[in-house]
């Protein structure tokens, strides 16, 4: 048995055993991430690494790479813990410093809080004149509700303003109500008790709201549904073996619109089992699907936005991985939303974004990454992906 610092130094058995219990936490075994908490996992010498690569002779940003795409969120916290405390430097901004373009970004991604991000990116949005709905979208659904509620706290600490003044402000009409009931995040908890009844007056509603004013019906269907137990329809979205499909049900919420919550560790990023039923039985009874339905009742803004929800709603994996695919067909690839996306989902579920990305295009996300991004940013893309899907 080795001997450091005096102490004996843990067995391999042991160093496992650590690690056991944190088998219930996002970034551990049995989730849909991609990166997982490093299990050789050295404070010290990831400190020590970092030290060497930014005051050596060049900025080694392999090692910076290699060491933060590598650990999980906790594990890069304590990072940069012990590097202030080590240097009374702040590992951020000596990175920063030391970085520039897409690597930089990952790394500022990767470093700050996750509700931090978020926030950035939301205020980001609403103050752009060419508003890009579906990041907004993106934030505000497939959040949990504990992440949600911290991002908006970090906005107002950050801008000293509410996100929902800033909605208000800064949109208008329909878009405006959606974001708001989304930020407002008032979603009801399942009630584990499935209504067929309900789901079929559900629909009857929407056939019904064709006319003006009746706005309202869309949004709380939209908006106040959880996409979770609105289930038990045909499609089923690629779900690694891990994925767990267990089938919920629906309750009656502010007359027939139907509104069910589980606040879940994985909210609309794990994999749904099924169509919503709502979405399904909606498309038997007119022959028309619901997206078909809102490009036909909505414009604009207000149009884009549903529909995201709607993806979003039907299939989060597949929501993000149509987002992914387009990022990369872009003339330059759009660094923005592939950055966002997989610094974002790669503790909670980019193995389903990955299933489906390639059930959908016939080709892995990993391939194309490697064939469409270049620099110093493709290795660390590349590691946030993981691996090649066969």
């Amino acid at each position: 048995m080795s001997v450091s610092g005096g102490k004996m130094a843990p067995s391999l058995t042991q160093e496992i055993l650590s690690h056991l219990g944190l088998a219930s936490k996002t970034a551990a075994w049995g989730t849909l991430g991609t990166l997982r908490t490093f299990l050789s996992f050295s404070v010290d010498k990831d400190v020590q690494r970092l030290l060497r690569a930014i005051t050596g002779q060049g900025v080694d940003c392999g090692a910076i790479g290699e060491v933060l795409t590598n650990r999980s969120r906790e594990q890069r916290q304590l990072i940069s813990r012990a590097f202030r405390e080590r240097t009374r430097q702040d590992l951020l901004k000596s990175l920063q410093a030391a970085l520039s373009g897409n690597l930089e970004t990952i790394v500022v991604a990767l470093l700050q809080p996750a509700a931090q991000s978020d926030a950035q990116e939301l205020r980001t949005v609403l103050k752009a004149s060419n508003s890009a709905v579906d990041v907004a979208i993106e934030i505000l659904a497939t959040r949990t509700p504990p992440q949600l509620q911290e991002c908006l706290a970090v906005y107002k600490y950050d801008f000293q303003v509410e996100a929902m003044d800033d909605i208000t402000s800064e949109t208008s009409g329909i878009l405006r109500d959606l974001l708001l009931a989304l930020a407002k995040g008032g979603r009801d908890r399942y009630s584990g008790i499935i209504d067929y009844n309900l789901a079929e007056q559900d629909v009857q509603a929407l056939q019904q709201a064709a006319g003006p004013s009746t706005e309202k019906t869309w949004l709380l269907l939209f908006t106040q549904r959880n996409p979770e137990h609105l289930i038990r329809g045909t499609h089923k979205p690629s779900c690694p073996p891990a994925c767990s499909n267990d089938e919920s049900g629906l309750r009656k919420v502010g007359g027939a619109i139907l509104s069910c919550y589980n606040e879940s560790p994985i909210h609309l990023s794990n994999c749904l089992p099924h169509t919503p039923q709502v979405f399904d039985q909606y498309q038997r009874s007119t022959g028309q699907e619901l997206e078909e339905a809102v490009q036909n009742r909505f414009h604009g803004d207000a149009q884009a936005a549903l529909l995201a929800l709607a993806s979003v709603i039907k299939n989060t994996p597949l929501y993000f991985a149509d987002k992914l695919h387009q990022a990369l067909q872009e003339t330059e690839p759009n660094y923005q939303v592939l950055i966002r996306i997989l610094t974002s989902r790669c503790e909670t579920d980019l193995l389903s974004i990955r299933a489906e990305f390639k059930k959908k295009f016939g080709k892995s996300l990993y391939s194309s990454l490697q064939d469409a991004v270049k620099g110093d940013c493709q290795s660390a893309l590349l590691a946030l992906c993981r691996a090649e899907d066969m």
